[in-house]
């Protein structure tokens, strides 16, 4: 206990998810909260979003530990809200320490509109970005910031069309892009005594993952595909024999890297993902 004691960290997509499992894991450890979500359905997403109050159970959840919280909801493609959301918090806290742009959408399908590759680059890309650059101007020495990659980001097919459709090309696209972001930022912020990490996980327990639009992507031969048609190939997808991570697998990786232990860790793309990556020979 106590590992990130005394340190703020700023998380977007917190309202359920991997974003609540970082807070609420954070705040474990000793961290307060600044808990960012949009908290509104988005047009080309077929599956629901966090609502306020699924953000609220985010707050019940981390101020059980004993910890602090400073909820807020914001469009992570609004450089300015993202800002005022961050700015509100660290007055409220007194400071920021960690950065966790972990707001992200898959509006998966080979049918989906155009508006589909669009979004999901503007909040997966365009979010981390807004996120990052409104929080640096808090950041003192020994910040961290972690950016929450995919195991798709350590693929080759950069530009590709994807036969899962808009969607994934977007969310493979903002992935790949952030690798490059991540090895470029480190080295700028190095000077200060900051880091720049990110985390590449396999498929993960989420809504975003268990829902019928990637089911009936991953098994268009059934009409009515359920979980249980599909985690034969999400298991195949691993060295080892699993069909996902739990959130919770990636937030330890999390607080490794907002932690001190890290504190010489920078520029390091941590995979968690159960072998899939070396399963391909990558």
């Amino acid at each position: 206990m106590g590992r990130v004691a005394g340190k703020v960290a700023v998380i977007t997509g917190a309202g359920r998810g991997q974003g609540r499992s970082h807070a609420v894991r954070l705040a474990e450890e000793g961290a307060d909260i600044i808990a960012i979500d949009l908290c509104e359905d988005i047009p080309v997403v077929e599956y629901p979003m966090a609502g306020a109050d699924d953000l609220a159970e985010t707050a019940r959840l981390v101020e059980k530990t004993g910890r602090r919280i400073v909820t807020r909801q914001a469009d992570v493609r609004d450089r300015d809200a993202v800002k005022a959301a961050i700015d509100e918090g660290v007055a409220e806290l007194g400071r920021l320490d960690v950065v966790i742009p972990n707001a992200g959408i898959l509006p998966i399908g080979p049918t989906r509109p155009i508006g589909a590759f669009t979004d999901t680059v503007d909040i997966n890309l365009g979010g981390v970005i807004n996120t990052v650059h409104a929080a640096l101007p808090h950041l003192g020495e020994g910040a961290s910031i972690i950016v929450i990659g995919s195991m798709t980001a350590l693929q080759p097919g950069h530009g590709d069309v994807s036969p899962a459709g808009p969607g994934f090309a977007g969310y493979r696209f903002a992935k790949h892009t952030l690798v490059e972001y991540v090895n470029t930022l480190s080295q700028l912020v190095a000077g200060a005594g900051q880091r720049v990490n990110a985390v590449h996980p396999t498929n993960v327990d989420t809504h975003m993952l268990l829902n019928d639009a990637v089911y009936k992507t991953f098994r268009p031969d059934l009409e009515e595909p359920a979980r249980e048609d599909v985690d034969p190939i999400f298991t195949g997808i691993q060295s080892m024999p699993i069909p996902f991570v739990n959130p919770a697998d990636v937030s330890h990786a999390v607080v490794y890297l907002a932690s001190d232990e890290s504190r010489y860790v920078t520029g390091l793309h941590l995979k968690v993902d159960g072998g899939a990556i070396v399963k391909q020979g990558l």
